[in-house]
C-alpha cells in the first residue's frame, strides 16, 4: 500500500470516516470509450486485452482523465476477467457485443483451471501490478490510486455463462444442480483475489474496490434456507476482505454491490467489514443515509443517464447527492459506469456544479 505521507489525498480521508466538502469525486470507467483520447490509444493497442495487458497503453489510459478532470482519484484500467484468463480460461472481447468465454459447465473445465497456488497465475497478471507500479509513480501526489477486481459471484458468473446474461441463468442453474462445484469455483476466486488486491496495494495502490456487479441476480435459497446475498457474496467478500488485511493491515477498502437494494447497500459494511458502500442508482441515497450509522463511508449513487442528460436536471442530482451525505463521508461517484455516449462537457458540468458547492 502507498506511503502517503503528509500528502492530502482526499479520497483516503473519506474512507478514513471524515466528512469533506464538497466531497472528493471519480467515475466508475471514467477511462472509457466516451473520451475520444481513449479511442486513439484503443484503436492502437489492438485488442481490448492487449490494452489491458500493456503497462504502456493501461497507464496511458488511466491518466487521461485525471489530467482531463483532475479527479481526485483514479482506478487502474483492466477488468475482471483478466482473473479467470490467468486461471486458464479463454476469455477474448468481441467488439460491438463484449466478453466472451469457453463457459465452465461442469466439473471437466473446472478442473482445467489452474489451481490457486500456480506460479503461472500471478506470472499472467504481472503487467497489471507493473501498471499500478508506474502509476503510483505518474499520477499527482494528492490522487489517490484504486486498484480494483470483481467479487467471486460475479466473475463466477462469467466463468460459468461464458458472457454476461440479464438474468445469469448458467450460473443460477449450476448452483442448484452442483452447489458444492459452485462453491468450489468462488473459494479458487477468493483464494486468488485475495492475493491479486494484495499484490496491488504492494504495488503501490492506496485503496481497492471490489466489483459486485449481480448482486441483484443471486441463486435462490437452498433446501437450507440460507441467504443467498450472504452465502454468495458478502461471505466470499468478508473472507477477502479478511485475507487482504492480514498481509496489508490497515487496508481500504470499498464493497460496490449493485442491485442489491436498500437493505443488500445498507447490510454491506456491516457483513463484509468494508470501509465504505457503493451506492447504485437505483437506491434512494437519502433514505439509506438514514439507516445507516454516521460513520459509514458512501460512495456513489449519481445515475448514468442524468449525466447523459445534462443540463439542469443534472444539476439538480448533483445537488441531491451532496444533500443527502453533507456533513457525511462520501466519496461522489456515479451508481455504475459511465456511458460511452455521454457528452464530455455535461461531466465538465457535473464537476463545476460539485465544486462550486
Amino acid at each position: 500500500m502507498a506511503e502517503v505521507n503528509q500528502v492530502d489525498r482526499k479520497v483516503l480521508r473519506v474512507l478514513s470516516g471524515e466528512a469533506l466538502s464538497p466531497p472528493p469525486a471519480w467515475m466508475m470507467r471514467q477511462a472509457g470509450r466516451y473520451l475520444p483520447e481513449y479511442r486513439a490509444t484503443r484503436a492502437q493497442a489492438g485488442s481490448f486485452l492487449d490494452l489491458c495487458y500493456s503497462p504502456d497503453f493501461a497507464v496511458e489510459v488511466t491518466l487521461q482523465p485525471i489530467r482531463r478532470f483532475g479527479f481526485e482519484a483514479s482506478i487502474l484500467f483492466s477488468d475482471i476477467l483478466v482473473v479467470p484468463h490467468a486461471l486458464g480460461q479463454d476469455v477474448r472481447f468481441v467488439e460491438g457485443e463484449g466478453p466472451r468465454l469457453d463457459p465452465l459447465h461442469g466439473r471437466a473445465e473446472f478442473e482445467r483451471l489452474r489451481a490457486a497456488e500456480d506460479p503461472a497465475v500471478f506470472d499472467h497478471l504481472a503487467p497489471v501490478f507493473e501498471t499500478v507500479a508506474r502509476l503510483r509513480r505518474e499520477l499527482p501526489a494528492e490522487t489517490t490510486l484504486l486498484g480494483f477486481c470483481g467479487a467471486p459471484w460475479t466473475v463466477a458468473s462469467y466463468m460459468i455463462g461464458g458472457r454476461g446474461t440479464p438474468d445469469l441463468a448458467p450460473a443460477r442453474a449450476l448452483a442448484k444442480a452442483d452447489p458444492a462445484l459452485l462453491n468450489a469455483l468462488i473459494d479458487r476466486l477468493v483464494a486468488v483475489q485475495t492475493e491479486y488486491l494484495v499484490r496491488q496495494l504492494r504495488a503501490g495502490a492506496d485503496a481497492v474496490q471490489i466489483f459486485e456487479s449481480h448482486a441483484g441476480t443471486l441463486p435462490e435459497a437452498g433446501s437450507d434456507g440460507a441467504d443467498p446475498l450472504a452465502r454468495w457474496s458478502f461471505r466470499p467478500i468478508s473472507r477477502m476482505i479478511e485475507g487482504i488485511r492480514a498481509e496489508v493491515p490497515g487496508a481500504r477498502i470499498i464493497v460496490f454491490a449493485r442491485g442489491s437494494g436498500l437493505d443488500g447497500h445498507a447490510r454491506v459494511v456491516p457483513e463484509t467489514g468494508a470501509d465504505a458502500v457503493g451506492v447504485d442508482w437505483a437506491v434512494d441515497l437519502a433514505e439509506l443515509r438514514r439507516r445507516l450509522p454516521a460513520s459509514t463511508v458512501t460512495q456513489g449513487n449519481l445515475h448514468p443517464d442524468i449525466l447523459i442528460e445534462g443540463g439542469e436536471a443534472l444539476d439538480e442530482a448533483v445537488d441531491a447527492v451532496l444533500e443527502a451525505t453533507r456533513g457525511l463521508p462520501h466519496i461522489f461517484n456515479l451508481g455504475h459506469g459511465i456511458t460511452p455516449q455521454t457528452p464530455v462537457a455535461h461531466v465538465e458540468r457535473m464537476l463545476a456544479r460539485l465544486r462550486g458547492a
